[in-house]
């Protein structure tokens, strides 16, 4: 039976981070499942658009590469995102992958990096790795890309966690809940003098090069240091850090564990 494992990012035009995040991640999953034939697909048009225009780089959606796995006569797909919460881009992947679930025997979509309590805690181990060391007036501020979906919790329970992990950091987001101000905010009110401003995203791309650490009056290290703190900037997508990337080998490996499940009870 011809089986296949699908992964899937948003995206980003960077060569530079998308060697070191996304196929990172790719080529570890790769490895980690040797029986399945490796694809990948990107969830952004936009990004897809702009890497065959400027780079002649062509790069499926999910959609195409689905229908070409289907045409090549897969049987057994799992698709495995790369994306870090269960927000709109997910779920709107998870309704793509449901639509095909009659074309291929087994399909299956493995969870974003941060699903279950366990995840959190994983992550935070991950994380800690990459945290520089802290004097008591020294904090981490992680931007992350938030989202108007539900999932927005998923940022203060992280916040809570690496917390309880006895990281002094604070979980912003470009978009959502909470906002720079709220975090600046509450750094003042700890009387914390020194930021090592990071990005929760998986790649060091757009938002965390301009948006984070760019010198427009209103990116994240400009408005700080107006507020009077002084900034450490540190460019590292999370898809960098070795843990991360095998904890995304590591979902996939679940998907292979609950399609054996299935199979077993059927």
């Amino acid at each position: 039976m011809k089986k296949a494992v699908l992964v899937v990012s948003f995206g980003t035009s960077y060569k530079e981070t998308r060697e070191k995040t996304i196929e990172a991640c790719e080529k570890k999953i790769k490895q980690g499942l040797p029986e399945y034939d490796f694809y990948r697909a990107f969830t952004s048009n936009m990004i897809i658009r702009k890497l065959k225009n400027r780079d002649g780089i062509e790069i499926e959606n999910p959609i195409q590469a689905l229908d070409r796995l289907h045409n090549e006569g897969y049987k057994e797909v799992i698709v495995q995102t790369l994306h870090i919460i269960c927000g709109e881009e997910f779920n709107k992947l998870k309704e793509q992958i449901e639509s095909y679930k009659d074309k291929f025997d087994k399909v299956i979509l493995g969870r974003p990096l941060l699903t279950y309590i366990e995840d959190y805690k994983e992550a935070v181990n991950a994380i800690e790795t990459q945290i520089p060391k802290m004097d008591e007036d020294e904090a981490v501020v992680f931007m992350g890309h938030g989202t108007f979906h539900e999932s927005h919790s998923s940022y203060p329970t992280l916040e809570y966690m690496l917390r309880d992990a006895g990281i002094n950091a604070y979980v912003g987001t470009v978009e959502g809940y909470p906002e720079l101000e709220q975090v600046i905010n509450r750094l003042k009110e700890n009387n914390i003098k020194t930021v090592n401003l990071m990005p929760f995203m998986l790649v060091a791309g757009d938002h965390a090069i301009n948006d984070m650490a760019g010198d427009e009056d209103d990116s994240w290290k400009t408005v700080l240091e107006e507020n009077g703190f002084n900034v450490k900037i540190h460019l590292k997508g999370l898809g960098e850090n070795p843990y991360i990337q095998d904890k995304f080998m590591n979902h996939a490996h679940d998907c292979i564990e609950k399609l054996n499940e299935l199979e077993n009870i059927c």
